[in-house]
């Protein structure tokens, strides 16, 4: 059987950064789980990074993207490329079937196995398996709607868990500010 598990999605707006996901993992047709938490804090708050995939393997990946920061401090964006050629090379960590979105005050990056680090010209991220959907109910409520970070990433989610059924509406939503550009 196949685990499918939660839709990450990342929006920045207004001076703020929003991270956030569902809590559900579902094995074949079973919901196992529906209140895990795939959102965490690192580097005392000033980063926070989402993982959709195997539990197991993001969090694998966040301990060695937490240690990748510690050797490069201030600068996510070397600790994310470190990382991803760390992913792509290893023997065991090339296994790992997890995704990360990755955000501080100045950056919002998805990494992958494959050894991609991307970030988005919008400011919009999702992954998992309702991420196409938080993604395009995002950038509609970002375009039509008045709406914070945060409550973007919220309602995005909630729009995503009534329509894929791998996504719940049992959400873990965190912000960081953002500073104004010069």
């Amino acid at each position: 059987m196949k685990w499918h598990a939660t839709t990450i999605l990342s929006v920045r707006k207004g001076g703020k950064v929003a991270i956030g996901g569902d809590g559900q993992v579902t094995l074949g047709t079973q919901v196992m789980k529906a209140d895990a938490v795939k959102i965490r804090k690192l580097l005392d708050g000033q980063v926070i990074v989402g993982f959709a995939g195997s539990a197991a393997d993001g969090f694998a990946l966040l301990d060695r993207f937490e240690a990748k920061l510690k050797d490069h401090p201030n600068n996510v964006p070397r600790a994310a490329i470190e990382l991803a050629k760390l992913w792509r090379t290893d023997r065991m960590l090339r296994r790992l079937e997890a995704v990360l979105l990755v955000v501080d005050a100045r950056h919002s990056l998805l990494l992958t196995g494959s050894g991609d680090v991307i970030q988005p010209t919008d400011g919009i991220l999702a992954t998992g398996s309702g991420g196409g959907y938080a993604l395009a109910a995002a950038r509609a409520l970002i375009a039509h709607s008045t709406l914070s970070a945060g409550e973007i990433v919220r309602e995005s989610l909630l729009i995503a868990g009534g329509i894929d059924i791998y996504t719940n509406t049992n959400l873990t939503v965190e912000e960081l500010p953002c500073p104004s550009p010069s």
